[in-house]
């Protein structure tokens, strides 16, 4: 007889380093198949080694690599991963939930720390600035599109002192006023690839993030006939609510698709329905690439944290202590600390919200990818 799950409470990582041990012991204990995939060329902010982990639980012992598959990832924004991984540590320990994956034939796959340079250094972008759900595009088809509303705003958004002075925030406040909040922000966070030293930055060739996913797309999804990806984020949103977004192509197809597992309350960023803006390449798009033969479900499950205002002045100071990495250690303290508290709400109840909900769209889809 197992014992009970411990509480959400106990489940979620002070870092990095604590939440790659603890996954990796909860995995092990598990029975999961585990890959490492060392981040080289970099360390964390202790000297720790970084790595994506990929954590396989089949559903019977003699998988072939064709049942229904179930994604589960975290760390995309790598100070995101405060959350996911205790959400992935809390699902590995529900001896209940996995019994049911396996009543249901469902293989199991945790994606731990698809970031792991952001996550060990409280960035959202990777080690090279890089947003990686604007990162997962076709290269070989030419430069990502331009985004000269983003251009405009660059110099007010990430200025040359921090904090700003009030001459940047009005110019910022009316460029709002111009454009309209709507528009203001998509400008700002659809992505752009013309400041490498701004925010949600594209990059220029695929991520190291982007090989290493689309590379245990190929080993786990090749055969696959029915796939779900859930993946975790944080930021946007009420506190400590879910919002499931729909990840897949923007398609009504597609979007069905979604609700039928998760609910009609799946919503849809290009239909301007969700706290997020509908983005171009984010990581989950690699499925479509890598295992064209499968029928894909996908959401975003956007955990909210702080009003939007602290959530953009979070990465606004963060981006400008990129640049000025001679800031004063005080400073630079509080920085982090801003973006800690602007992605991850150290407090009970946001983490039992986060991990309930997180467990019940893991159960969602397993009741609707099973037999």
């Amino acid at each position: 007889m197992h014992a009970a799950a411990p509480t959400p409470s106990h489940c979620f990582p002070a870092d990095y380093a604590q939440g790659r041990a603890r996954f990796l012991a909860a995995a092990a204990a598990a029975g999961a198949q585990l890959s490492h995939h060392e981040l080289p060329g970099h360390r964390g902010r202790q000297g720790e080694v970084l790595a994506l982990e990929a954590a396989l639980l089949p559903a019977r012992p003699e998988a072939d690599g064709r049942a229904p598959l179930l994604i589960v990832s975290r760390g995309v924004h790598g100070v995101e991963g405060l959350c996911g991984s205790g959400c992935q540590q809390h699902l590995l320990l529900d001896h209940e939930l996995l019994a049911l994956a396996r009543s249901r034939g469902v293989d199991l796959l945790f994606l731990h720390a698809v970031n792991p340079y952001g996550f060990s250094h409280l960035r959202r972008g990777n080690e090279d600035n890089i947003d990686l759900n604007r990162n997962c595009i076709d290269f070989t088809a030419g430069a990502p599109a331009a985004n000269p509303g983003y251009a405009e705003l660059h110099g007010w958004l990430v200025p040359p002192t921090w904090p700003p002075d009030d001459a940047v925030q009005q110019q910022l406040n009316q460029a709002q006023q111009r454009l309209g909040v709507a528009a203001y922000r998509r400008a700002v966070t659809a992505g752009q690839n013309s400041h490498p030293d701004g925010l949600f930055y594209s990059g220029q060739a695929p991520s190291w993030s982007n090989r290493t996913v689309r590379e245990r797309l190929r080993t786990h999804g090749a055969q696959r006939r029915h796939m779900a990806w859930v993946d975790l984020h944080t930021g946007l949103g009420p506190r400590g609510h879910g919002e499931k977004i729909h990840a897949g192509r923007t398609t009504q197809a597609d979007l069905l698709r979604g609700r039928r597992l998760w609910g009609a309350d799946v919503v849809a960023a290009w239909e301007g329905q969700s706290a997020s803006e509908q983005v171009r390449g984010p990581v989950v798009g690699c499925v479509y690439d890598e295992c064209p033969q499968a029928e894909v479900a996908a959401i975003a499950l956007e955990f909210g944290t702080v009003p939007y205002d602290q959530f953009l002045d979070a990465l606004r100071a963060d981006q400008w202590l990129h640049q000025h990495p001679e800031a004063p250690a005080a400073l630079a303290e509080a920085i982090r600390q801003g973006m800690r508290d602007a992605f991850y709400v150290d407090a009970d109840d946001w983490r039992g919200m986060v991990a309930a909900q997180a467990r019940v769209a893991v159960l969602q889809a397993c009741l609707g990818l099973g037999s």
